[in-house]
């Protein structure tokens, strides 16, 4: 009779030990999220806080319309090292190279990885190509 009872007792242990288990992941798993918002709480910097805005400006060259971007930094802090997705910046027309420049086929980078300023800061540039342009955000330091 005794080997039934300490079986009974290591089933007992087991199952113990699988909740025990079970409660210590459920309360660790929140912690990353909770780290990773106390980072953005501690930046006050989010992704749309650079903001890119792009019209035609109306002039042609060398047959392709003229675009005029600006990406405007909206946070609270200086952000630097800003990356955009630009697939190599397609233009006709010579692009300010202090303003952004192509890094790779894919990338471009701002302001030679230069800080914009907090709350409005921006740098502006113009291409021309056969259709606009999107300059999605990759990546940027924000420095509170």
């Amino acid at each position: 009779m005794a080997q039934p009872r300490t079986a009974l007792l290591l089933l007992a242990l087991a199952s113990v030990a699988a909740v025990a288990a079970a409660a210590t992941t459920e309360v660790e798993a929140p912690a990353p999220a909770r780290a990773a918002a106390t980072t953005r709480a501690t930046t006050g910097c989010r992704r749309g806080d650079l903001v890119v805005h792009q019209r035609a400006t109306g002039r042609v060259v060398e047959g392709k319309p003229e675009y005029a971007v600006e990406v405007r930094n909206a946070c609270r802090c200086a952000q630097s090292r800003v990356l955009l997705r630009c697939y190599g910046l397609s233009s006709v027309e010579a692009v300010d190279p202090r303003a952004i420049r192509a890094v790779d086929g894919e990338r471009c980078l701002l302001r030679g990885g230069r800080a914009l300023p907090p709350r409005g800061g921006a740098v502006r540039f113009t291409y021309a190509w056969m259709t606009p342009q999107d300059f999605p955000l990759v990546s940027a330091h924000p420095h509170c």
